[in-house]
């Protein structure tokens, strides 16, 4: 009888054993990354930069390839206008086609024609009554580069020349431009200054508006009054260039911000740079020349160390899913990723996924993806499963309490 009892509570216990262990909590399966970092190889790019003043390169969709020179404020000319037209189209949209409202000339307008005409500077003939398109008046800003429709349209978009101005730098400020300070819309004064670098990035975002594009990259343009007028980037359409803007004072020497389509790992892609404070020299006393031949010098340079690189394989084991029953199993990159880049450039990689994907798993199933970074480009890849991975068994469950 002892016998049998005994035998009973051993059954009894073996069975409150199975009950426990067969509906207790499994410990869940993890997923761990393998971390990825790392940069584009070779030596740093030797980029052919200026040898005065300031400079600065960049590739749209990337970021910048490097700084030259002090990077200290300069007076910027008229590349002041680049903020002008971005500041006026962002206000004052345009589609592709589009020409925008009516701007009539007043004779006040008129006034400033006759009165930057006096003093030598860049302008538009305008008439009193003229009407111009939003995109005239931004053509002859852009094109021949008219001091005076800086002053029409910012009187236009903000009522006054100073209240623009405030625009201008309130935009700056928001943009992170540290190095640049506007102290009217055409540049030509002394206290309107910037770097090169603020000056690439500011020109990549304006290129982002279909409008501005399309206007820089006009040879010429045919206004009311003034008639035909033509673009004074004496390099556009060569080497690629498809503008933007040059500036030229006593105080600014020759500046040119430049963007050029060039064929570069394996797609054509936007080069942006800037070139400030060129002096003239007996070599070559034109100093918007200058500006020109150190742009194109800098920009046949570049094309040596940007490359496409595959930053990520397709199988590359990027985590791991680990589970106390069975043995690990590779998570793997479903697709290679290829990036734009130059020596040096940062690669960052992080691993999106549950943090304990709930199993089974079955082999190649997708368990979320790897975010792939390299200056501004982003980009992802799915993750999948190298092989199965099985619910906890019976036997396992059964033998770790």
């Amino acid at each position: 009888m002892r016998t049998g009892l005994l035998a009973g509570l051993v059954a009894l216990a073996v069975a409150a054993y199975a009950v426990v262990a067969l509906t207790r909590g499994v410990p869940p399966a993890t997923v761990v990354a393998v971390p990825v970092s790392g940069a584009f190889p070779g030596p740093p790019p030797a980029l052919a930069w200026p040898d005065q003043g300031e400079a600065a390169a960049g590739v749209e969709g990337v970021g910048l390839i490097g700084l030259h020179g002090s990077a200290r404020p300069t007076p910027i000319a008229s590349v002041a206008k680049v903020m002008t037209a971005y500041l006026v189209l962002r206000d004052h949209p345009l589609g592709s086609a589009g020409n925008g409202p009516m701007l009539t000339v007043s004779p006040a307008d008129v006034g400033v024609y006759r009165g930057d005409l006096a003093a030598g500077q860049s302008v538009v003939a305008v008439r009193a009554g003229e009407q111009l398109t939003e995109r005239q008046a931004l053509e002859g800003l852009l094109l021949p580069s008219g001091n005076n429709l800086a002053t029409l349209l910012a009187g236009w978009d903000a009522g006054s020349d100073a209240a623009f101005v405030a625009k201008m730098n309130a935009r700056a400020r928001a943009l992170d431009l540290a190095r640049t300070h506007y102290a009217d819309a055409s540049g030509v004064q002394g206290g309107t200054v910037s770097s090169a670098g603020d000056q690439v990035r500011l020109a990549i975002l304006a290129l982002e508006v279909p409008a501005f594009a399309q206007i820089v990259a006009m040879p010429e343009a045919t206004l009311p009054v003034a008639g035909r007028q033509y673009n004074v980037d004496g390099l556009l359409g060569r080497d690629g260039i498809v503008g933007v803007k040059t500036g030229s004072t006593s105080q600014a020497g020759g500046c040119f911000v430049f963007a050029a389509h060039e064929p570069l790992g394996g797609r054509t892609v936007t080069v942006v740079g800037a070139v400030l404070h060129q002096l003239a020299t007996r070599a070559q006393p034109s100093i918007i020349e200058g500006a020109f031949h150190a742009s194109t010098t800098l920009l046949a340079s570049i094309s040596r160390d940007v490359v496409r690189l595959k930053v990520v394989r397709r199988g590359t084991t990027l985590a791991w899913v680990k589970a106390p029953w069975a043995d690990p199993v590779a998570v793997r990159a479903a697709a290679t990723v290829s990036l734009l880049g130059w020596p040096g450039l940062p690669i960052h990689a992080a691993t999106a996924t549950a943090r304990h994907p709930a199993t089974p798993l079955h082999a190649g199933q997708s368990i979320g993806t790897e975010v792939v970074t390299a200056g501004s480009q982003r980009a992802e890849v799915g993750l999948v499963t190298a092989r199965s991975l099985p619910q906890a068994s019976l036997g396992w469950r059964l033998t770790h309490p």
